[in-house]
This record gives structure tokens, C-alpha cells and sequence, in this order.
């Protein structure tokens, strides 16, 4: 044997017997340790008692580290639940501890410390230390563990102040929790910091006490608990209390609102929303005189209701909340989806609560979001519950206004015209701010303060030019631009393995802004192809006067108001069939980089009274919100056909929709950047209203394409085919006067055909394959329909 180690008999036995005791003693540092931990011992002696690399008992404390317990051997009579509130360790160390089966010992794991029960275990390691899996994850007991028995003085606790830290969160304390909280914690010993877990109808709520009463301390907390423990004697200044059946609980919910405003107000500051500068400065105006910052003359008290307004991710709740975090006074959030009750009264008696807490604890603001879901318009469908936080509302807003409390209220909404007009009336919220689309300029300042997050390489240039092409883009979309580049730079990244830091390009976000699109576009969009103005042969006249249109006012906007004008509001291109009208829609969709809105005729109708005029009103709302745009409206004489002309059931319909597409486009509502483009092949068959300056400015002939847009057109359809050296393109420009584009087109697939008919793997189309194609493919625009345009242009001009 070892030296300075001898070996441990128990009491009561003879040193003759054969049945030696596993423990051993140190003789130079009276620890007792275990035959397996001998050889480690004999290097560490004294071994350390902050980390200790193998188990013993010293002093009466049992130095070891946490194990999971089985479950398989739970002690018998002993209920699931009460394990958790249990440390098995082997008898004899228990003996060797001087612990009772079922005395109290406190847990110390780093600085973790639990009072827990000793129970006896089978396990055949004898300095082992076993703890349920819940026990060790609630209160983080993991690594070296010391035992030792509860010696210190236990105070009774007239009061535990707790607060709720695990994923089930109860609303509020009910009496029948209360009663569980009293039962299951009768008679435990607890420690300030501790936390514990109580079954409630299949789940596990978890606590964390936070504060105690007790008749020896008033009034302990945390913090004032960690100035009071000292480094070397940590157990004995570790105060710890029983709760019996009489001690109250109480469920603390303000740390969580705390945590909830802070992290609201760290979220949200002035300094980061950008392009609202001035709206911000007139809402901190009203606010001011609110909140009583600035007197007001005489006894009038102004109004202290601020409604603010704008389409969906416009950045209404992010003014609000940045507003509020720079006064830094208390502050209410109402969300309807918070406060609504299924019993009767409740939701009311919510609303007056936080109405009454605001103005105890002056100056204050409540922040009420999407106040039309709270108390929609009272309509004939309204419900009574409705009604009632209706008036409940109107009452408490009439009670603030009446009285000088310092109280304002700041509401939020995307539908203005679902608020109820009890609520917009003077005297209740009659400030309302548009939080309107951004434009170009503020655009970039939002921009700019995002990247300002980001690591980006980008130039002011750039900026300005992702600023200038995001048309209709909200704050929320151009988040979702930067989350888009900061996501490819991030794939790029992975691909590429580099090792540099990762900053976002320019290429990022060129390559976002083909898969962004404006949220207000998501109900309508459309994918438009990618047609270049080069790939229209010809329409040379036509192509300048849709720049006009739709280019000059959005690159040279300054071009316009020094003449005192207003950009063309509508074009319409009318001409043959096949002479590509859509075609150049389509392209200008691309080329002009503005929101493309297609309205097909047949979905504007609907056999409801009022759908197919909601139906134009719509499309022209979101034209407007992603200004700006162009509308296309192809064959319009199937919309706009003439009034009174036809004698069908469905003209009344049609006459309705006219009438509305003529008020959209210069009715009192002003159209803004958005531009119609229309086609037609019949522009006598169109209601005159609709041709008129103003509405549809200009009108275009599409004529059949003269020789030299038919040579533009076969060079640009050749190009990517493998013709002869015998197929000249002069000629084929000569045989196909009085064609239109389509045919031409039409003329080259057919040719292409032919080639492939003879032999599937040529590879060639020569001379004959296009006579073939010309035998087939004759001009089908009539003269009749020639001489139709003819006249009509002579009439318009």
C-alpha cells in the first residue's frame, strides 16, 4: 500500500475479518477516497478544492461529479415527480458525510447552489453523485458537484417574488395555479436564484425566484444576495428559505416587460429611419404639446390623437416605436390580437386598465397598431363586441382629450378607410400623417442607412442608381433587397471558399433586384419578357413617342415643369394585326425599368353588380402605390368599345367599366407617374371619351412595316438561324411587301420547317425551303382594313 494511506474499517467490525472497506484515508491530508482514485490521489495531495480531478470526502463534504440518474431504478413508493427534488448517493458516503436518508443537503455546482433530498442508491460507484436530467438542466448543476449537509440556519419566507423564464408563459396568475405553486413547493428550501418547475395541465412552467420577504430581511434581491457572498466560506453566507403552506407567490410579469421595451427601444431609434425627416419633425411637434413639454395657450387643450397612415411595410410602426424610444417616458403597446377576450366585458375592461395605468403614471404614450383590426367600421355586419370597444374607445379618447393628463395616442393603420369616422373626428385622432410610398431621394437615404449595417463596397453612385430603379419599393422591401444580397454574398462566399471578409457588391445586389419586387406588386405580378427595343425591327417613330411617354418624365422630370406641362398620360397604338403593338409593350416594360401592369379584358368582368368597376379601381390603386408605372391594356375596344353602340345583356356592364377607366384616368383622383398604353386593332369601335387629350393623348398608327423595318426584322431573325449563302436577304425584302411582322416571322419558322422535313438532321435552310415558305404564307391584312385606318387617321388630324 501506498504511503501516508491507510485503510478504513467500519465501525463495528474486526481488523481480522477478510471484508476490507473499499474507502481508504489519506494520512496527510485526512481525505478518504475510493481504491480506483488512489493513484490519481497520491499526485494531487492535497488535491484542490475548486477543480478537482477525482473524487473524496473531505471535511464531511463529498467532492465528486454530477451523473444522470436511471430511471429504471426509481426507490419504490416514491412518486415520478419528487426525484427531481432529490440527490441519490451511495450509503456509505452518505454514512461517511454523516447524512440521514432524507436529511436536506445543499448542491453546490460552480455557482449553482440547490438544496435538494439524500437519498440512498444502488449504483455500485461509491463516490458517485446522481441527479435527474430535469433537476440538472433547470438549475445548470453539471461538472464537479460538492455535497455537504445542510448545517446553516433556514429562514421562513412570508413571500417568494418570482418570474416566469421558461417557453410556457401564462398570461396571468390564477388562483388554481396559486394553489398548485403552494403544494408543490410546501416545506423546499430554496435560494435566491433558483429555479424550479411546476406541472400545469401537461405543462412544465418554469421560475426563477427573483426576490424573498422574510420577518429576518424584508427585502433580499439577486443582486443584493452576490454582494453578500464571500470566496471563502460561500456556503455559510448563502441565505436560504423554507416555504411553507401560508407563503404567498407572487408571479412578477415587469421584467419581461422591461425586457420587451428595452429591446423595442434598442430596436428602434430615430437615427436609423431615413427620408422621413420632416413628417417625423411635425408628429414630434404635436407630440411635444401632448405630453406637456411645451405649454399651450390659455386652458385649450390640443388634440393628443396622432393616426398614422400608408400602404403595408411603408415604415408606420418603425416611426412610431423610434418616436417613443427617443422620449423614453413609459409607453403602451395595443395589439387587438393582445386584448381581445371571448368573455363578455373583458376585452373593454383591458382597454380602460391600460388607459388608467397611462395616466397614473403621465406623461405617457400609447401606441395602438392597426387600430381598423381593433374597431373596424361599424357596418350592418358589425357584431355587438365590436360595437362595444367601439364606443369603450370613443369614451376613453374623450376622457384623455378632456382632461390635462399628458397622454397621447399614436394609432397605426394600412386601411384608412376601414377606421370608423367617430374615431377621425376633431377631438379624438384628427392628426393624421401619410406615411406615403418613397421617392427616389429618400429611397436612397433609407438605403443608405441600411448598408450602414452592412459591410458593402458600394459607391454613393451605386446607391443612387438602386434608388432610382426600386420604383414602388417600401422600407420593408428594401430590407428584403439587402436581406437578398447579403444572402448571395453569403452563397458566394461558400462556393468560392475565400477567405476574405465577406462584404456585400454591387453584383449582390443587382442580382437581388431580379428576384425583389415591390410587395404592393405580388398580388399582380407578371412576369414580362425580356425584349429589347433592338429586337423590334423598325418603328423607329413609334419607339420615340413611347419615350416620350413613359422615359422622358421619369429621367427628366425637371424637362416638363420648366415648360409648364404634364406628361402624356395615355398612348394608344392601334394598326394590322400582327405588327407588333404588344410586342413594343412588352419591351418597354423591360427598357424603362418601371412597374409593368397587365390588365387582361375577359377577368375585369363579373356577372356581380360593382365587381368589375372594383376590379379597374384596383389595378389603378396599385398602379399608383407603385408608381412609377405603365398600365397595358391590350385589344381595349373590348373594354372601351363604344356606348350605346351594341344592344347585348352585357353593355350595361361594359358601359360601367368604361366609365370607371375614364375617372381613373382624369377623374379628381390625380393618375401620378403611371402611364396607360393601350392596343387595338379597331380604334373606330372605341368610345370617343376615351380618345380624348388628357386621357389617351396619343394616339400611333402601326402601320405595316415599310422595306427597311422588313430588312431590320429579317436581320434580326437570321442572325440566330443557319441560312445558305444563296439567301439574300434583299430579296426576301422585295417578295414580302404588304407582310406584316408576324408573317415575316412566321415566314422564317416555315422555312426552318421545311429544312427539317427533308432530312431531321440538317443543318442548313437554303433558297427553296424559303420559296416553299412564301407559297404557304400570304398576306392576310385586307385593303378593306388598310383603307379603315386611312380614313380614321384623316379624321383625327
Amino acid at each position: 500500500m501506498a504511503d501516508g494511506i491507510s485503510q478504513m474499517i467500519p465501525k463495528g467490525k474486526e481488523s481480522g475479518r477478510k471484508s476490507l472497506s473499499p474507502w481508504m484515508t489519506c494520512e496527510t491530508c485526512q481525505s478518504i477516497l475510493t481504491l480506483k482514485d488512489l493513484e490519481v490521489h497520491n499526485t494531487n495531495c492535497p488535491p484542490n478544492l475548486v477543480t478537482w480531478n477525482h473524487n473524496f470526502i473531505y471535511g464531511g463534504i463529498l467532492y465528486s461529479t454530477v451523473e444522470t440518474y436511471n430511471l429504471s431504478e426509481q426507490p419504490k413508493n416514491i412518486h415520478v415527480r419528487a426525484l427531481d427534488d432529490m440527490v441519490f448517493i451511495s450509503q456509505s458516503a452518505l454514512q461517511l458525510c454523516e447524512i440521514a436518508i432524507g436529511d436536506c443537503v445543499l448542491v453546490i455546482a460552480g455557482e449553482s447552489k440547490v438544496v435538494k433530498t439524500a437519498w440512498p442508491t444502488k449504483d455500485k460507484s461509491l463516490t458517485s453523485v446522481s441527479l435527474t436530467k430535469h433537476a440538472i438542466e433547470l438549475n445548470n448543476l453539471r461538472g464537479y458537484v460538492k455535497i455537504e449537509k445542510l448545517n446553516s440556519s433556514v429562514d421562513i419566507a412570508k413571500e417568494f417574488v418570482i418570474c416566469s423564464v421558461g417557453k410556457h408563459i401564462l398570461p396571468e396568475a390564477t388562483m388554481e395555479l396559486n394553489i398548485i405553486l403552494k403544494n408543490h413547493n410546501e416545506q423546499k428550501v430554496f435560494t435566491i436564484g433558483n429555479k424550479f418547475s411546476v406541472p400545469f395541465y401537461g405543462k412544465k412552467l418554469i421560475y426563477k425566484i427573483v426576490k424573498v420577504i422574510s420577518d429576518d430581511c424584508e427585502n433580499i434581491k439577486l443582486s443584493e444576495q452576490f454582494k453578500q457572498l464571500s470566496i471563502t466560506d460561500e456556503t455559510r453566507n448563502t441565505k436560504l428559505y423554507k416555504a411553507l403552506y401560508n407563503t404567498k407567490w407572487t408571479i412578477l410579469n415587469e421584467e419581461q416587460e422591461k425586457k420587451k421595451e428595452e429591446n423595442k427601444k434598442s430596436k428602434f431609434k430615430i437615427q436609423d429611419i431615413g427620408g422621413y425627416d420632416n413628417i417625423i419633425e411635425d408628429i414630434k411637434d404635436v407630440l411635444d404639446i401632448g405630453l406637456g413639454l411645451y405649454q399651450s395657450i390659455g386652458n385649450f387643450y390640443i388634440s393628443k390623437g396622432i393616426l398614422l397612415y400608408g400602404t403595408s411595410g411603408v415604415g408606420k410602426s418603425a416611426i412610431a416605436n423610434a418616436l417613443i424610444s427617443q422620449y423614453d417616458i413609459n409607453s403602451t403597446t395595443i395589439y387587438s390580437s393582445d386584448i381581445y377576450s371571448k368573455s363578455s366585458g373583458e376585452t373593454e375592461k383591458k382597454l380602460q386598465d391600460i388607459f388608467t395605468e397611462a395616466k397614473d403614471k403621465a406623461p405617457s404614450i400609447i401606441l395602438i397598431e392597426e387600430i381598423d383590426s381593433l374597431c373596424p367600421k361599424r357596418s350592418t355586419s358589425s357584431t355587438d363586441h365590436e360595437r362595444r370597444i367601439l364606443s369603450q374607445l370613443t369614451a376613453l379618447f374623450d376622457g384623455i382629450q378632456n382632461a390635462n393628463d399628458n397622454v397621447v395616442i399614436l394609432a397605426t393603420t394600412s386601411k384608412l378607410d376601414l377606421v370608423d369616422n367617430s374615431l377621425r373626428r376633431p377631438g379624438r385622432i384628427d392628426k393624421e400623417f401619410e406615411i406615403h410610398v418613397p421617392t427616389t431621394n429618400m429611397r436612397a437615404e433609407i438605403f443608405k442607412k441600411m448598408l450602414s449595417k452592412i459591410p458593402n463596397t458600394l459607391s454613393l453612385e451605386d446607391i443612387q442608381n438602386i434608388a432610382f430603379v426600386t420604383h414602388g419599393f417600401v422600407g420593408a422591401d428594401l430590407y428584403g433587397l439587402c436581406s437578398q444580397a447579403v444572402l448571395n454574398a453569403v452563397k458566394y462566399q461558400q462556393k468560392t471558399n475565400t477567405d476574405l471578409s465577406l462584404k456585400v457588391t454591387i453584383s449582390n445586389f443587382e442580382h437581388a433586384l431580379t428576384v425583389t419586387k415591390p410587395s404592393a406588386m405580388k398580388e399582380v405580378l407578371i412576369e414580362v419578357p425580356n425584349i429589347q427595343w433592338s429586337d423590334i425591327g423598325g418603328q423607329k417613330d413609334l419607339k420615340l413617342k413611347l419615350k416620350q411617354a413613359v422615359e422622358w418624365p421619369l429621367r427628366h422630370p425637371e424637362v416638363f415643369l420648366r415648360m409648364g406641362i404634364t406628361p402624356p398620360k395615355g398612348v394608344l397604338m392601334f394598326g394590322p394585326p400582327g405588327c407588333s403593338k404588344t410586342m413594343i409593350a412588352k419591351a418597354l416594360a423591360t427598357e424603362s425599368k418601371v412597374n409593368f401592369l397587365n390588365i387582361k379584358g375577359p377577368e375585369l368582368f363579373s356577372k356581380w353588380v360593382g365587381e368589375s368597376e372594383k376590379a379597374v379601381r384596383e389595378v389603378f390603386r396599385k398602379a399608383r402605390q407603385v408608381s412609377p408605372s405603365i398600365v397595358f391594356i391590350d385589344e381595349i375596344d373590348a373594354l372601351g368599345s363604344e356606348r350605346g353602340s351594341s344592344s347585348s345583356a352585357g353593355s350595361n356592364v361594359q358601359e360601367r367599366v368604361l366609365a370607371q377607366l375614364l375617372t381613373e384616368l382624369d377623374g379628381v383622383t390625380a393618375l401620378g407617374s403611371v402611364t396607360l398604353v393601350a392596343a387595338t386593332n379597331r380604334p373606330d369601335k372605341i368610345d370617343k371619351a376615351l380618345l380624348r387629350p388628357g386621357r389617351l393623348d396619343r394616339i400611333i398608327y402601326v402601320a405595316l412595316p415599310d422595306y427597311e423595318a422588313r430588312q431590320e426584322i429579317f436581320d434580326i431573325k437570321l442572325r440566330n438561324m443557319p441560312i445558305a449563302e444563296d439567301v439574300h436577304i434583299q430579296d426576301l425584302v422585295d417578295l414580302t411587301e404588304g407582310y406584316s411582322g408576324a408573317e415575316i416571322q412566321a415566314i422564317c419558322h416555315e422555312a426552318a420547317i421545311k429544312a427539317l422535313e427533308e432530312d431531321l438532321n440538317a443543318t442548313i435552310i437554303t433558297k427553296e425551303h424559303f420559296k416553299a415558305a412564301l407559297a404557304i404564307i400570304t398576306p392576310r391584312t385586307p385593303a378593306s382594313l388598310i383603307n379603315l385606318y386611312n380614313e380614321y387617321m384623316n379624321k383625327i388630324h
